[in-house]
């Protein structure tokens, strides 16, 4: 499986040994509050946690663990997606998620792993997709900043969002 590196960021495909990084991100409702708009319980995030393992071994990509180089620690995750989302019109390329702890928000990481991830499916995909909730205005500024542009408004679990793409620049 792939890993990835940046200046300060490891990017390595999600394991069971982020289980207790992953239930702290998914616990907190500052962080779920766009994504599922509640906190998750630690069935809930172990269930995510597989699924994400079985996206690299079924189809060779997936969500990363972010880390800092440096120390360790968590910083959160950042992927390469097929989901099968229930949407009236099916993605058609592959999605790009992200999310990033509080605490690490606000220095650049998630722009750095969201780059690292790019260059990958870019090296791969013409195109790629994401899915954004319509309050999420960090997200929105990420992903205008790394070149995706609104393609329709839709609807997600009965939940208003708006869809991107990006296409691989030449």
């Amino acid at each position: 499986m792939t890993i990835l590196t940046t200046a300060r960021l490891t990017l390595k495909p999600v394991s069971t040994d982020d289980f207790p990084d992953l239930q702290r991100l998914w616990g907190d409702e500052d962080f779920t509050r766009y994504v599922m708009g509640r906190s998750l319980r630690a069935e809930e995030v172990w269930f995510r946690l597989l699924r994400d393992i079985g996206h690299w071994t079924a189809l060779g990509h997936g969500n990363w663990s972010m880390r800092l180089t440096g120390t360790g620690a968590y910083v959160g995750t950042v992927g390469v997606l097929d989901y099968q989302r229930d949407l009236d019109i099916p993605f058609d390329a592959p999605e790009l998620g992200w999310g990033i702890g509080g605490e690490h928000q606000g220095k650049g990481l998630a722009r750095e792993g969201l780059d690292a991830a790019l260059a990958w499916a870019d090296a791969r995909y013409a195109r790629t997709v994401c899915m954004i909730g319509p309050e999420n205005a960090a997200s929105f500024k990420l992903a205008e900043r790394v070149g995706y542009r609104v393609y329709r408004e839709g609807r997600y679990k009965d939940e208003p969002i708006t869809l991107l793409e990006r296409v691989r620049p030449d």
